[in-house]
C-alpha cells in the first residue's frame, strides 16, 4: 500500500533506493556507537514515555507498503508494528526507529544523529524534486486507504479516536 505522493513515479522510486541506501549507513554509524538497548519497547509506547514519531513521506511509504500486522490499531498511543513486545517492521522501520535507544550514555549522541540524517533525508527530497512531507505516523497511517487482504497483509485497520 503506497499512501499518496507527489513527484514522478520514477522519482519516487529513486528517492525510495536513496532512502534504503540511507538507512544502510545510518545503521552501520549505529552500530559504531553500540548504544544499549535492554528490548523495553519504550520507543513503541509513544503515550506512555511522552514521544512521538515523526517521519517524512517515502519512510512512510516504505514502512506501510506490506500492510499493517493483523489486529493493528493506529492511536497516537502507541506503535501498530508493535507486536507481542517485538517490532514487525524491523528491515522498514523509519530513521526515528533506528536512532531511538533509552541508552542514557547515547542522548546526546542521538540528537546530533537525528539532525544530520533528518537533513540528508530532507537533501534527498530537495534532490528528486519530492515535497516535503514530515508528520508522526499516526497521520499518515489515518490518511493510507485500506488495502485488500491479501497473503502479505492484513488487510484490517483498526482506528481509534482522533488526535490530541
Amino acid at each position: 500500500m503506497m499512501l499518496p505522493a507527489s513527484g514522478s513515479e520514477a522519482g519516487a522510486e529513486s528517492l525510495r533506493a536513496m532512502l534504503i541506501e540511507l538507512y544502510d549507513e545510518l545503521d552501520a554509524e549505529i552500530a559504531r556507537i553500540s548504544p544499549v538497548c535492554r528490548a523495553s519497547g519504550r520507543c513503541c509506547r509513544f503515550k506512555e514515555y511522552g514521544h512521538t514519531l515523526f517521519l517524512s513521506q517515502p519512510e512512510a511509504d516504505l514502512l506501510v507498503e506490506p500492510g499493517l500486522p493483523v489486529g493493528s490499531v493506529v492511536d497516537a498511543d502507541t506503535c501498530p508494528y508493535q507486536i507481542g513486545g517485538l517490532c514487525t517492521a524491523r528491515e522498514r522501520r523509519p530513521m526515528g526507529c533506528r536512532i531511538y535507544y533509552c541508552d542514557p550514555t547515547y542522548q546526546d549522541r542521538q540528537a546530533e544523529i537525528s539532525e544530520r540524517f533528518i537533513a540528508r533525508i530532507k537533501d534527498l527530497h530537495d534532490r528528486t524534486g519530492t515535497p516535503w512531507r514530515y508528520r508522526p505516523l499516526v497521520e499518515f497511517l489515518r490518511e493510507a486507504p485500506s488495502p485488500e487482504p491479501t497473503a502479505g497483509n492484513s488487510g484490517g485497520l483498526v482506528v481509534l479516536g482522533e488526535m490530541p
